[in-house]
């Protein structure tokens, strides 16, 4: 099986000054479960190259022994330094797609023509589709097989509002995910 994963480029967290990107255990753990199933892993991004890591997902309390694993990966390590360019991916040499999470997607998924496009190809070809926390961004403005938006109607899982609150940055990203799901 052939699986893509898709991580952000975006590294500023609104205008606060710090940095942002992909959520470490949100890409470490889905990587390493379908690496171990062998599982043939390509990674991509929309600069392509290294994405950006979110530094409050370093923090001692939010590592597991995944993200530790990661740390001690050279070849992992190697391989998210050198993400494709999401230009360049084709959702036909791919079995499944899957979006990490973190704050980045936020600002380059939800309008990104490239990963739309991407997503609504693994959509028409009944190929699986996923996303965790703030990657369900990368959906709201996917169009599903009958031309109507893909999560319409849908429950669609990811980071609430409450989270969101719960973490200080309701005003700091460019709309609340739970919000524009709906």
């Amino acid at each position: 099986m052939k699986i893509l994963i898709v991580l952000t480029s975006h590294d500023q967290l609104g205008d606060t000054g710090k940095k942002t990107g992909f959520w470490l255990e949100e890409f470490a753990a889905p990587y390493y479960v379908l690496k171990d199933a062998e599982a043939a892993l390509t990674l991509a991004s929309p600069k392509g190259g290294l994405p950006p890591l979110d530094p409050k997902s370093e923090v001692p309390e939010f590592q597991t022994e995944l993200t530790k694993r990661f740390r001690t990966d050279t070849a992992a390590q190697a391989e998210l330094a050198n993400t494709k360019k999401l230009a360049d991916v084709s959702a036909d040499d791919f079995d499944a797609v899957f979006y990490p999470g973190g704050h980045g997607p936020m600002w380059d998924m939800p309008d990104n023509a490239t990963s739309i496009a991407l997503i609504e190809a693994f959509v028409k070809a009944d190929k699986p589709v996923g996303a965790v926390c703030h990657a369900p961004v990368a959906l709201i403005n996917v169009r599903g097989k009958d031309g109507e938006y893909l999560i319409k109607g849908k429950r669609v899982t990811g980071f609430t509002n409450e989270e969101e609150e719960a973490v200080g940055l309701t005003a700091v990203v460019p709309f609340l995910l739970e919000d524009r799901a709906l």
